[in-house]
């Protein structure tokens, strides 16, 4: 990983809202998505982390250009330097930017899961994609099953293998890893780790700190729709004082080994989100600014934060 070079993609001031009903026939947008920044060199693994709702895997969306209808998106997406339009999206989605879905819906259940993953190119991976499917821990048989007779770990393996397969310069894994088993997981996270040292880029969407840590270069932690803190990933393995965010150092708190001291209150609901600071009625440390005013985003300690006191 070299932050000397040219980002590969660069998201500035994402805002996402959809256009929705509400009662009766009033109509209004619900901003789910504000303020978003991430960038992504080419080489490293970012990992994405947060709770359910945070706008992690809506994240994935936007950047493919895959969102609702009814979605509109603002602020700037640029991809080697320009941006990324809905005709460059299309263009790139599928070729150079690749996406493991969440969803195991996602496979076609009329069509062997071999065939799927080979997909469209001509000639066929078929070679590579057994070699795959090899390394991933899938009998040599699964290529001749429909998604209805796999497990869902062996399912979720064929849609990472299909991103495996190839030549993207940017994948975008939502939550590869549930239904493995531990080292089923951590093979399928060392060849992402593998693409990234051949060159490539990786978002890793997971709500998996510990998995992230082993793997990542950086992660970054989203809340209620916003990048609160971008952070080497060794800092989570410091201990609280290493991280720069309140929201960070809960979840570092949060986790099994690390006492499991869950923090009270709850993530806001994008239709009732506070006025300042998103995090202010949940926060140890806020103050009357936090409630009234939105936090810049800081660089600190080689991390960036959005936090009036981050430290």
């Amino acid at each position: 990983m070299n932050h000397e070079a040219h980002p590969l993609l660069e998201i500035q001031d994402l805002s996402v809202s959809f256009h929705m009903y509400d009662r009766g026939l009033k109509q209004r947008d619900l901003k789910v998505i504000s303020d978003l920044h991430l960038t992504i060199y080419p080489g490293e693994v970012v990992a994405v982390a947060g709770s359910s709702g945070s706008g992690k895997s809506l994240l994935a969306s936007a950047i493919l250009g895959i969102l609702p209808e009814n979605a509109s998106v603002g602020g700037r997406m640029l991809y080697e330097g320009q941006d990324l339009t809905p005709e460059r999206q299309k263009a790139l989605r599928g070729n150079e930017i690749a996406l493991v879905p969440q969803s195991v819906a996602f496979l076609d259940p009329l069509m062997k899961v071999g065939e799927q993953a080979d997909g469209h190119r001509r000639p066929r991976p078929t070679k590579k994609r057994r070699a795959l499917f090899s390394r991933l821990g899938l009998p040599d048989f699964a290529e001749h099953l429909y998604p209805f007779q796999l497990s869902g770990g062996m399912a979720r393996r064929v849609l990472v293998s299909t991103a495996l397969l190839t030549d993207a310069r940017l994948v975008i894994a939502d939550e590869p890893t549930p239904g493995m088993s531990v080292d089923q997981a951590l093979k399928a996270l060392g060849m992402f780790r593998e693409m990234a040292d051949e060159g490539r880029a990786v978002i890793l969407i997971t709500h998996d700190i510990d998995l992230a840590v082993a793997f990542a270069d950086r992660i970054a932690v989203f809340y209620a729709g916003t990048t609160v803190e971008t952070a080497p990933a060794a800092d989570f393995t410091s201990g609280p004082s290493a991280l720069r965010h309140p929201y960070s150092q809960a979840l570092w708190r949060a986790l099994p080994q690390n006492g499991f001291a869950p923090i009270p209150g709850f993530q806001p609901y994008a239709g009732n989100l506070p006025k300042g600071c998103l995090f202010a009625p949940r926060c140890p440390r806020r103050t009357a600014q936090c409630e009234e005013s939105v936090p810049p985003v800081q660089e600190i300690r080689g991390g960036e934060v959005r936090c009036f006191y981050g430290a």
